[in-house]
């Protein structure tokens, strides 16, 4: 089976139990996101993926292979990033880069090219010639990722890969991982920063004390963010729905209106500017991707009000 797979993999460090039962298929040409909390697990389960750690159980294959039965022949088609990147701190960008494609049998002339591609292609062409001890930690995701990249590989495993990056080289980022999967590569990273994540994944694995679960279904109501041009925003909203002023939420100079659906999101904003509000933003609070970990983190809660926990009364 193609891209990358686990069956029931399982991985244990003495008494404590990293992995405890991961199962998903990520695809090929799809981005997949593997979304837990510290401690859930993801580095560990990235690191079995890379043929780095031996599974104490079940099967991982990357694209047919078993990294247990064949970590070479895994190796050669992954590209694989790790949250910190181990470079060698005397080598300048560009020989970081030659010398990782030098490991993968890249003949030296080939190899030149392709670092000079590689650091056009992640921004960092300026710094060729500086040794890596030098670089930012922004710059070194930067290095990371072309290293990751040298032998164009058909599976991409990436760990907190926007870390340090700058908002433009986040864009960038974005941009250049749907366009490896709209060449047919799986990829798959691990990442804090759900809203972001957000953006451009497809899939989503959600790893929870070692285990993968289920998805955990968003509750249906919605905190939403209304900004005003104007002052008090929150009392202004709620006399504009007739509610209570205490049934509105407030996050600095901002009104946090909870709505019981979509529908009634709508309904509330056309209210909004029927009353002659001059709105500037209204948009959920919080992103679906998070508001479905947190369901899944603390069910029956209601964590997608910021502040308070106003309900849903003139906007329904």
């Amino acid at each position: 089976m193609s891209g990358v797979v686990a069956q029931g993999v399982r991985r244990s460090f003495g008494s404590v139990d990293a992995v405890v039962d991961a199962t998903f298929h990520a695809m090929p040409g799809r981005i997949t996101g593997l979304v837990g909390p510290n401690g859930a697990g993801k580095t560990t389960l990235l690191l079995m993926l890379a043929s780095l750690l031996a599974p104490d159980a079940g099967r991982i294959s990357i694209e047919g292979v078993d990294p247990v039965d064949d970590p070479g022949a895994v190796r050669g088609m992954l590209g694989w990033m790790p949250d910190t990147l181990g470079a060698w701190p005397s080598l300048t960008a560009r020989e970081s880069i030659v010398t990782t494609a030098r490991l993968h049998d890249m003949p030296v002339a080939d190899a030149g090219t392709r670092a000079d591609e590689l650091l056009d292609l992640v921004g960092l062409t300026e710094h060729a010639g500086s040794p890596a001890r030098v670089l930012s930690r922004g710059q070194k995701q930067k290095l990371g990722l072309a290293r990751a990249l040298v032998h164009r590989p058909r599976v991409l495993l990436l760990d907190e890969p926007a870390s340090g990056l700058d908002p433009e080289a986040r864009v960038q980022l974005r941009l250049l991982l749907r366009d490896l999967a709209a060449q047919g590569t799986t990829i798959l990273i691990s990442s804090h920063v759900l809203a972001e994540l957000e953006e451009v994944i497809d899939d989503t694995v959600f790893l929870v004390a070692g285990s993968v679960v289920a998805a955990a279904e968003a509750p249906t109501t919605r905190t939403y963010r209304v900004r005003l041009a104007g002052p008090d925003a929150a009392a202004a909203v709620a006399d504009a729905l007739g509610m209570s002023r205490d049934l509105v939420g407030a996050d600095r100079g901002d009104a946090l209106l909870v709505v019981a659906d979509e529908a009634a999101a709508i309904t509330a904003l056309r209210t909004l500017v029927s009353a002659g509000l001059p709105v500037l933003e209204y948009a959920p609070a919080q992103s679906a991707l998070e508001a479905s970990f947190l369901a899944l983190r603390h069910p029956g809660s209601r964590a997608d009000s910021p502040q308070q926990t106003p309900h849903e009364g003139g906007a329904s």
